[in-house]
């Protein structure tokens, strides 16, 4: 009696695959936005548009750890306007954290809540030239910078220099700032071309930087 063969399966060879995880490029353009103007969304497009980042998230802080201290209006108003001013753009976006999170706005905890929310992003967090300046005065900043890329924007009469890695970017100058128009309105005097046409409006509406 002939014994049957047993047979032996052999198996297939398994093909790897590997996941590959496209990481996010988002930018962080924070700031008071006291109100946010063109200026704000000029630099924000450019920035984001010579990058190539999937978004430019705009981070209104809620208060900002300056020596000289700042007033701004409500945080309500301020990001009211934000998402008037953005509405158009679908690069822009708002990142509430600094307001949700209350408090002196530093920087550095404020990258490391997010870095840690979200572990597939790069962050590229945008500042002026003339803050640029000011780096190595920032809370945390050589812990800061392993978080970040800096990315910053040429300012007429600042260094455009740093000892931290900057990577900078062109923008065509706009020579106004927030205090220029808060203090257009006390006087009465127009802000047309200055800030978005709804942003306008939001601040008669409201009766904005009156007084």
């Amino acid at each position: 009696m002939q014994q049957a063969k047993a047979t032996i399966a052999i198996p297939k060879p398994q093909v790897q695959r590997t996941s590959f995880q496209h990481r996010k490029r988002i930018g962080i353009y924070g700031g008071t936005f006291n109100p946010v103007h063109n200026a704000h969304l000029l630099a924000a497009d450019q920035v984001g548009k010579t990058l190539l980042l999937n978004k430019v998230l705009f981070m209104p802080d809620m208060i900002p750890p300056h020596v000289d201290h700042k007033e701004a209006i409500d945080a309500e108003d301020r990001v009211n306007m934000l998402q008037l001013a953005i509405e158009d753009n679908p690069l822009f976006g708002i990142e509430m954290a600094e307001i949700e999170r209350g408090g002196i706005s530093y920087t550095y905890d404020t990258m490391k809540y997010l870095k840690e929310k979200h572990p597939d992003t790069d962050y590229y967090f945008i500042i002026g030239g003339d803050m640029v300046d000011y780096l190595p005065k920032w809370h945390e900043i050589d812990k800061l910078v392993k978080l970040v890329n800096f990315v910053g924007v040429r300012r007429p009469g600042a260094q455009n220099d740093s000892q931290y890695p900057v990577i900078w970017v062109d923008v065509p100058g706009v020579d106004f700032s927030s205090t220029d128009i808060r203090d257009r309105i006390k006087q009465g005097r127009s802000i047309r071309y200055m800030v978005p046409d709804k942003v306008a409006e939001y601040i008669k509406e409201h009766q904005l930087y009156h007084e």
